[in-house]
């Protein structure tokens, strides 16, 4: 029972951080130093991603009508849409080739609180530096149908960044990428939602199938409730972040990583 309530509050961490630019992953492997499950390393390995999943399933929902590419009751495709589905798998070929190729390596070398507070940190301040300079600048794009390809790839190389360096987060990786080049809030945050579903669905399967589907009982019901919750927890968190950025920027989340990260870089320096 214990690991079920660790479980769902791995969720709602993971339902609230997936989408703002705060970074899940960072989020779940400070909690687990502090929170540990009594789960293998094997399990959590695969669990920080596919409760991820979970969280993904929020936007399939709340974005159904934006995103299915065809006519609802003649099944027509729909062209803007089918082009909008180019670019997104377009934008996700450089995290999938670096994931395939470096996987390992990453998950050696890179998921330790030292990376996550560093990530937390320079991202944190890129936030801020990034959002002073576009004071008063306006935006070369505000729809999504203006997103050129090139756009689309700067947007997915940013992506690789938090793929490589938990605490990076994808979201607050690809909006930061996106605000760069030009776009509107809405639309980063937007592209960035949408980008998350073929990635983290890839994710979600290799993790799987290199655990092996051989849970036990307590595996499957902690997976499950995770997900369930980080769902659940997405559907508030996303349209708590729409409705903010209408009329706030993201400096508030980049003061928010810094202090964060170095209260992690603290706690492990001290108190470990």
């Amino acid at each position: 029972m214990i690991e079920i309530l660790k479980a769902i509050f791995y969720g709602i961490v993971e339902g609230i951080t997936e989408w703002l630019p705060i970074s899940s992953t960072g989020h779940l492997i400070i909690f687990e130093s502090l929170i540990p499950m009594k789960m293998s390393a094997s399990f959590m390995e695969m669990f920080r991603v596919v409760v991820q999943f979970g969280a993904i399933l929020a936007v399939v929902v709340l974005y159904w009508k934006d995103i299915w590419p065809f006519e609802a009751k003649t099944f027509r495709p729909i062209h803007q849409k089918f082009i909008l589905w180019f670019k997104i798998i377009f934008a996700t070929i450089p995290a999938v080739v670096i994931g395939l190729l470096f996987e390992d390596v990453i998950d050696k070398y890179f998921y330790n609180y030292w990376t996550v507070a560093l990530a937390l940190i320079i991202f944190g301040v890129a936030f801020i530096y990034i959002e002073k300079q576009n004071e008063g600048v306006t935006p070369r794009i505000t729809d999504l149908r203006r997103l050129k390809y090139k756009d689309a790839l700067i947007i997915g190389i940013f992506q690789v960044i938090a793929a490589v360096f938990p605490g990076t987060s994808r979201s607050g990786a690809t909006i930061l990428g996106g605000i760069a080049i030009g776009t509107s809030r809405k639309v980063a945050a937007e592209f960035t939602f949408f980008l998350a579903i073929p990635v983290m669905f890839g994710a979600s399967l290799l993790k799987l199938f290199k655990f092996g589907f051989a849970f036990t009982g307590l595996e499957i019901a902690v997976l499950l409730v995770g997900c369930v919750v980080a769902f659940g927890v997405s559907l508030v968190a996303i349209r708590f972040l729409m409705n903010y950025i209408k009329k706030h920027d993201f400096k508030v989340f980049g003061w928010y990583r810094i202090v964060l990260g170095v209260l992690v870089l603290l706690y492990h320096w001290f108190l470990k």
